[in-house]
């Protein structure tokens, strides 16, 4: 039950200043902290963009500052041209050994391959602590008597699996040949493949038999009216009981790892059917959704919300990683090139793939925002 029935206008701000600002500042932090580490000199650190609302500079000349534009951060390394961290090309040849101490692209490939990737870490990092707090305080769900609940126990009125041939009493064992331990793992991997042809294997009287079908798609609504398409086979379990068992503080870890795992490739998957277009790409959204998201996941309570807050630090862990220009994974591509070709890719081609890769974000951005300006329900009408 959500604390509120539609969650006040103040509790979307907060809820995404308290998903995003920490997230990305200690994204950032990771990168700052490294290139400390390494002797790299750090010229600004901010919190947002533009204009600067308030700031002060540390014994080591870094100026932290509060900026106008609450969409992100940076760090901006001595040697950068920008907050992008393009590197000054023209300045950078030219330094002299002086200005040359302390600067990032001056330092070593290997380290300033660390300073880049330490930020996509933080929040994977991030992302299994927060999962682990979960774990380690309320447990894990599992399923006691994993075995009868693969056994088919009930069918829908309108069950595919029903329709293919498949009886009760059948114990499903695999899923287009791959083993199934659960109830849990047989939706999981229906669950993300609505309307798709795959071939569930069941035991029966001690044969094995296989039943090709097509999933059935279906249209779930939350209790704030959001829209998500699944797959279902249409089939209970004949047994199996879901209960929290508890979770040790220091196996709550891989238990978060493993979970974390799991979530990334369904994450994976979800992006390569829109892709592909199984999936529709107005499923993708951007701050304003996040916004949207984060008020509604604030008001089903504190568990719901760190649970949101997990989920959204890896997703920067796996953007940032990509290999565009402009990203975490834009930069270690150019280091992969760079240890391959034994000296750095030309100041010229760097150049072009900067404003390619800030191009496809703005690209991206725009999509994004037309995707979270058309679900609201004021312009659904309009653009739905």
């Amino acid at each position: 039950m959500p604390l509120f029935e539609s969650p006040p206008f103040w509790m979307y701000i907060v809820g995404f200043l308290f998903v995003l600002g920490p997230l990305i500042t200690l994204h950032e932090l990771g990168h700052y902290l490294v290139g400390r580490w390494f002797g790299v000199k750090a010229e600004a650190f901010s919190v947002g963009f533009g204009k600067e609302i308030w700031g002060r500079t540390d014994k080591h000349g870094t100026r932290w500052k509060l900026s106008a534009l609450p969409l992100g951060g940076y760090v901006q390394f001595k040697g950068d041209m920008n907050p992008a961290s393009a590197p000054d090309t023209q300045g950078n040849a030219n330094a002299t050994p002086e200005q040359s101490e302390g600067n990032f692209h001056h330092a070593a490939l290997w380290k300033r391959a660390l300073i880049v990737a330490a930020g996509p870490v933080t929040n994977l990092l991030i992302t299994f602590a927060l999962f682990a707090t979960l774990f380690a305080v309320y447990g894990k769900v599992t399923i006691v008597g994993a075995e009868d609940s693969r056994i088919v126990g009930e069918f829908s009125e309108t069950s595919v699996a029903k329709a293919a041939g498949i009886e009760l009493g059948d114990k499903i064992v695999a899923i287009d040949k791959e083993p199934v331990e659960d109830f849990e793992s047989i939706r999981r991997e229906v669950a993300l493949y609505p309307e798709r042809a795959m071939v569930v294997t069941v035991e029966r009287d001690g044969a094995t038999m296989d039943f090709p079908l097509t999933t059935a798609r279906v249209t779930q609504t939350d209790t704030f009216g959001n829209t998500s398409d699944i797959g279902l086979l249409g089939v209970g379990p004949y047994g199996g009981e879901y209960v929290l068992e508890e979770v040790g503080v220091l196996e709550s870890v891989p238990v978060a790892v493993a979970h974390t795992g799991d979530v990334f490739s369904m994450m994976l998957t979800g992006i390569k059917q829109i892709l592909t277009g199984e999936r529709s790409i107005k499923e993708l959204g951007g701050p304003i959704k996040i916004a949207k998201y984060s008020g509604e996941q604030m008001s089903l309570g504190l568990t719901t919300f760190v649970n949101f807050v997990a989920l959204i630090s890896l997703n920067l862990a796996f953007i940032n990683i990509l290999p565009i220009p402009a990203l975490d994974g834009g930069h270690l591509a150019f280091y992969a090139a760079e240890a391959v070709r034994k000296k750095p890719v030309g100041p010229q081609a760097t150049e072009w793939a900067y404003r390619t890769g800030i191009a496809l974000v703005l690209v991206f951005m725009v999509v994004v925002t037309f995707n979270d300006v058309t679900s609201l329900s004021i312009f659904g009408a309009i653009f739905g």
